[in-house]
């Protein structure tokens, strides 16, 4: 180390020892895209040009599509079990104009969304805990690990009794379904933040807060946004089981009464809307993490 570098701040040696993506971020100009040659299709990993990805894209959502409306027109399936793209988009509009489908969209969007902030919340500082300090890793993972094997479907009587029948059940379900496993998650991103950049720092004299602050968190982020986005999908898969607990909207709720009345088209919609909603926040989230990482996305 020379004399000068010693002479600097801790903060501002580590700066000296973070790759590139982590400490100079904005200043890493974008490598082009595409070259001039023609792409491959089946390149590992090569990059495609942006029509090609278009049509690919269209593609694997229409082929379903066409499958499904062609299996209902066939005569094979009876419509009761098997309606037609026709008679969900009738009984989607139905359901927008005579009952309440902004409401419960409105609803499970909430409850599945504040479900997962608050598993956020705890979720990333106790990870963060569990990767850095192997003490706190001999503590509480094992325990974590046991607990995310358990079902949510069967903590809703103990939920109903601790929580209540009102919205804090709803949410604490798809909390419950979630939190654990963002837990583990987290704590394995924060693993594997190379040990090299932490002795780094450690030699430059940062203190542990230093290490946690400019070290891991920084090199942990891309990946910590990842498993947001995971996760998310993950508390729209418990919004059914959540309004099992005496809801009276949502598209759970929505989806359970069709099935005591045999309606299967508004079974269908509920089904293809809570798909459709879990993909705008996916991508919205997709979208996040290409702005606030973009030299990630450059070099793919």
């Amino acid at each position: 180390m020379s004399e000068n570098t010693a002479r600097l701040p801790a903060t501002a040696r580590i700066a000296q020892v973070l790759p590139p993506s982590a400490a100079t971020a904005d200043a890493t100009p974008a490598t082009p895209a595409f070259h001039a040659k023609r792409q491959p299709w089946w390149g590992i990993r090569s990059a495609i040009p942006t029509h090609r990805t278009a049509a690919l894209v269209s593609l694997g959502l229409l082929l379903p599509l066409v499958a499904w409306a062609w299996l209902a027109v066939s005569g094979w399936v009876e419509p009761v079990f098997m309606p037609g793209p026709v008679q969900v988009l009738q009984r989607l509009r139905g359901w927008y104009a005579d009952e309440g489908l902004a409401g419960d969209i409105g609803i499970s969007t909430l409850r599945v969304v504040t479900g997962w902030a608050l598993s956020a919340v705890i979720a990333l500082p106790l990870g963060l805990a569990i990767g850095t300090f192997r003490s706190v890793q001999a503590l509480l993972e094992p325990l974590t690990d046991f607990v995310r094997y358990m079902p949510a479907v069967a903590f809703i009587p103990l939920v109903m009794v601790w929580v209540g029948i009102d919205e804090g059940a709803k949410i604490a379900i798809i909390f419950i379904g979630t939190f654990f496993q963002m837990v583990l998650m987290v704590a394995e991103d924060v693993r594997r933040v190379p040990m090299a950049q932490i002795e780094a720092a450690q030699t430059m004299g940062a203190s542990r807060g230093e290490v946690i602050r400019l070290v891991i968190v920084p090199a942990a982020k891309p990946a910590l946004l990842d498993t947001l986005r995971i996760t998310m999908g993950w508390a729209w898969t418990y919004l059914v089981v959540a309004e099992l607990v005496a809801a009276s909207s949502g598209l759970g709720f929505s989806i359970l009464k069709a099935q005591r009345f045999l309606q299967t088209d508004k079974i269908f919609a509920g089904i293809l809307l809570i798909g459709v909603i879990g993909l705008a926040i996916d991508q919205l989230l997709r979208w996040t993490h290409r702005r606030a990482f973009p030299y990630l996305h450059a070099r793919r």
